[in-house]
């Protein structure tokens, strides 16, 4: 009896630059090759509002920085480009390469989900395990269809559902001390 495996073609780094820089977002986790497009309006302003939210309280602290669509390359086959992150100065001083990617897990990302069953399913599986996996201690998903945001925290070795905030609530941090925001301001 013959046992017939197949054997996926992993994608690395080198393979992004042999795509065309046609506006599409291309990442790779775990040599799986993804593309999206261009995002939904309400995607746009709901990243934007966490983004002016997370980088008033940096500036106000001096304690980190926030960042829209960095470039996060973990390995050769672990290349993402997500929505927002916050990193702390000292982290920061530590994990830019060359060309101004990041190489080293930010504190905290936020992804927004974006429309269609695949995009949902890359940012609350794949990029979880991926993020949990490279030491992010916290990671936030935005729905901006549904209002609510999902906050995963560090337990342990994985990141881990702690709250899900809805319309009313108050989105803070132990990351970010004073840190607060209203969700309803997130999605107004």
């Amino acid at each position: 009896m013959n046992i017939v495996t197949e054997e996926k073609m992993k994608f690395t780094s080198a393979d992004l630059e042999l795509l065309p820089d046609n506006f599409n977002r291309y990442e790779i986790i775990d040599g799986e090759l993804t593309m999206t497009r261009a995002p939904h309006w309400k995607h746009q302003t709901t990243i934007g509002r966490i983004y002016l939210a997370l980088e008033s309280w940096s500036i106000k602290t001096g304690k980190g920085r926030a960042v829209i669509n960095p470039g996060l390359i973990f390995s050769d086959i672990d290349n993402v480009i997500p929505d927002l992150v916050w990193i702390s100065k000292e982290r920061l001083a530590l994990s830019l390469d060359e060309s101004g990617h990041l190489i080293n897990a930010p504190e905290l990302i936020v992804e927004v989900l974006s429309e269609g069953t695949e995009n949902i399913r890359r940012d609350k599986e794949k990029k979880l395990k991926l993020y949990s996996n490279r030491g992010v201690q916290e990671y936030w998903i935005a729905d901006w269809k549904m209002q609510s945001m999902e906050v995963y925290r560090r337990n342990q070795a994985k990141l881990e559902l702690v709250k899900t905030l809805m319309i009313d609530d108050e989105l803070t941090s132990p990351l970010l001390p004073d840190f607060s925001v209203l969700v309803n301001q997130i999605f107004a």
